[in-house]
């Protein structure tokens, strides 16, 4: 028996975006109602919107871009780790002692800021919950090659270069704004497709978290 958690955020334009980034606009276009053949709709919105993956060019000119992100690691076994909501930085000492499986090579961190994602009306917070250049450096020593967080960032808000270059100079994925909030800590299956962007620094994807029971 298996449980689908869908954790990627829905797109419309109430959707907080990166202060700066473009702001999402998703419209109808061509109307049935209005004597259209068929409803068709337009879509605008940053690379780095909702749930999205990161590439390496986002922080490292000349590095590989999005379409190069290999599907072996978008797919396969993840942890989902909560944090207790007192964890206000993610540093190597939170990660020490956050139980990681030591086969574990796709890491979900769920922290207070899954609750954000549930506001009527969400808007951006910059005190969210992300990973400093510690915890990112114990995160590669840990071998992990995929690390996913609750937020748009996976760093601090204005602290954005050491957790990236860190991490993407190791050749770990980064799965951003996801949402954990019906997630139980856990052992699962990940499936992650963003889409294939030719030379982009991101892609928006859909992601899913399998359980087997």
């Amino acid at each position: 028996m298996k449980k689908y958690f869908d954790i990627s955020l829905t797109i419309t334009p109430n959707l907080p975006v990166w202060p700066g980034d473009p702001t999402i606009v998703l419209e109808r276009v061509n109307k049935i109602e209005e004597g259209a053949n068929s409803n068709v709709s337009r879509l605008v919105m940053g690379v780095h919107a909702g749930t999205h993956v990161d590439a390496p060019v986002h922080f490292l000119p000349g590095a590989k871009s999005v379409e190069g992100l290999a599907l072996e690691i978008l797919i396969g076994p993840a942890q989902v780790i909560q944090l207790p909501d007192s964890v206000d930085v993610i540093t190597s000492d939170v990660l020490e002692d956050a139980n990681i499986a030591e086969d574990t090579t796709r890491l979900l961190l769920k922290t207070r800021n899954s609750a954000l994602w549930q506001e009527k009306m969400p808007s951006f917070h910059k005190d969210f919950v992300a990973i400093d250049a510690s915890g990112a450096e114990f995160l590669v020593k840990q071998g992990i090659q995929l690390v996913g967080v609750d937020y748009l960032s996976v760093a601090p808000y204005k602290k954005s270069r050491p957790t990236h270059q860190i991490l993407l100079q190791a050749g770990i994925v980064i799965l951003e704004g996801v949402d954990l909030f019906k997630v139980p800590a856990g052992q699962y299956e990940l499936i992650c497709l963003p889409l294939k962007l030719g030379g982009s620094d991101g892609s928006p994807a859909r992601a899913v978290l399998v359980a087997e029971f």
